[in-house]
């Protein structure tokens, strides 16, 4: 049971910013699905880099994500789309 305690806190749904549903779709959602949505959203869009695929040049919707940065990368992303989600 322990096991699932653990999990249904990483699994629970969360609101979702203005900026965040504008690229994964309305929330409430858990943090895996946003994730999973916003990969989605970046490989459908071109926008990982090309040379080094760990990096994602975001484009205009993502920037607002990301803090208005050219490029950041995917440990990076984490951090800053966590801002996005209460």
């Amino acid at each position: 049971m322990a096991t699932k305690q653990k999990n249904s806190k990483f699994m629970q749904p969360m609101k979702v910013s203005e900026d965040l549903a504008a690229v994964v779709g309305k929330g409430p959602m858990p943090r895996t699905e946003v994730t999973k949505k916003l990969w989605a959203y970046i490989k459908k869009n071109g926008l990982q880099d090309a040379k080094n695929k760990r990096n994602i040049n975001p484009d205009e919707k993502l920037q607002k994500l990301f803090g208005g940065k050219k490029s950041v990368n995917m440990f990076e992303m984490t951090k800053l789309v966590n801002k996005h989600l209460s």
